[in-house]
């Protein structure tokens, strides 16, 4: 009967579906969770924020670990002990323990999503067709949340979250192995930091990546409490983020369909003119219908563009022996980036108002759409990386 099991779509649907539900059970509601136990917009950014340092500390260890043995099995136990950590976060009380327990789940979730993505290029399946129940599980997760939220408690979220990572679990364990290259020990010593930090077209990207992850990072941390503030109860904004989410899915599902169609930097402007759109609209006194309707269409579709664009990126600019070292090199920019915007973030908004935060967040993403310009990044369409 495993046999059976074992590769099979039943499989994905498990690993990918509660992977990503079980995320936003955990984060979606971060900064409402934290704001309503009466903590400060600065100790939700150094909460948040010490989650991304965690993280870029911890994943290129766990990347090491990952090639040396393996990659299901160490992925496995990682959930496992992410699991335990939101039945540990859930109990916690002071700064200490909730940065603590919120650090520690994130970096496990973090530091296997790489694994978790490459999974869904190596299927026997279509990317798209496997990606899109991450994206459904996302929407799914973003409305239980603020359901359990209202109806039942805060912290059952948390208990709900261990119980659906466990699912996770078993579906990462019916999956097939990412493959390895056939002599490992070889291209490790090939490949290193250091000579992918001579590639300039990688290093230039970096920069507009960060940016870019950097700055939505704030928006994922502060959009929920922001449509609060202005009067939209808990449970409706969990579903205007659930369904923000389902909008994405278009994106996911048809990605074989455009992805090796547009180039690399059409494809970054894209991503870039979408948030630049939504961050126009929060920061200026635009009516709350528009402001909702950006949300369902911007709040999650660019990022998960932002994703696939990353691996296409990644692809074409960088030798197939040492992709895994530059993706892992990109997750690492990228936390060290939500660090420095979160605390930026979260300093703002101590000392002024949600429309100002948006303004800077927009004034940030102006000038990564200009460096877009002056990258050198091949179009990237003759890989056929999404079909």
């Amino acid at each position: 009967m495993f046999k059976r099991y074992k590769g099979s779509y039943l499989s994905y649907f498990l690993m990918y579906n509660f992977y990503y539900l079980s995320w936003a059970l955990f984060s979606a509601l971060i900064s409402v969770y934290l704001l309503d136990k009466g903590f400060k917009p600065s100790d939700v950014s150094l909460v948040v924020s010490f989650s991304f340092f965690s993280s870029m500390v911890a994943q290129p260890l766990i990347g090491v670990i990952s090639d040396k043995y393996n990659s299901k099995l160490v992925n496995t136990v990682l959930l496992c002990i992410a699991s335990l950590g939101g039945l540990y976060f859930a109990y916690a009380k002071t700064l200490f323990e909730i940065t603590f327990g919120y650090s520690l789940v994130m970096l496990l979730v973090n530091g296997t999503s790489p694994v978790v993505e490459k999974m869904a290029t190596t299927s026997s399946f279509q990317y798209g067709k496997i990606r899109i129940w991450g994206t459904i599980g996302y929407a799914v997760g973003s409305q239980l949340s603020g359901l359990i939220y209202e109806k039942i408690s805060p912290q059952t979220i948390f208990l709900v979250f261990a119980f659906t990572m466990v699912l996770s679990i078993l579906g990462l364990l019916g999956v097939r192995d990412v493959e390895q290259p056939i002599d490992p020990k070889q291209d490790r010593t090939k490949v290193g930091f250091m000579s992918l930090f001579k590639n300039r077209q990688y290093l230039f990207y970096i920069v507009i990546a960060s940016i870019f992850y950097g700055v939505t990072n704030i928006g994922h941390t502060y959009t929920s409490s922001m449509l609060q503030s202005e009067g939209i109860d808990v449970s409706l904004v969990s579903t205007i983020l659930s369904f923000a989410v389902i909008c994405e899915s278009p994106v996911v599902f048809f990605s074989g369909k455009f992805m090796d169609r547009i180039g690399n930097k059409q494809l970054l402007y894209i991503a870039y003119g979408a948030m630049i759109v939504q961050y126009l609209i929060y920061g200026f006194s635009f009516p709350m219908s528009l402001k909702i309707l950006v949300t369902l269409l911007f709040k999650h579709a660019p990022g998960m563009l932002f994703i696939m664009i990353n691996l296409k990126v990644v692809n074409t600019l960088i030798d197939a022996k040492a992709q895994i070292t530059a993706l892992a090199i990109v997750q690492t920019v990228r936390s060290l980036a939500s660090i420095v915007f979160q605390n930026i973030g979260g300093t703002l908004l101590d000392f002024t108002t949600y429309q100002n935060l948006f303004l800077f967040m927009l004034a940030m993403m102006v000038i990564g759409m200009v460096l877009i310009v002056f990258a050198k990044i091949p179009s990237g369409n003759d890989k056929r990386l999404f079909s």
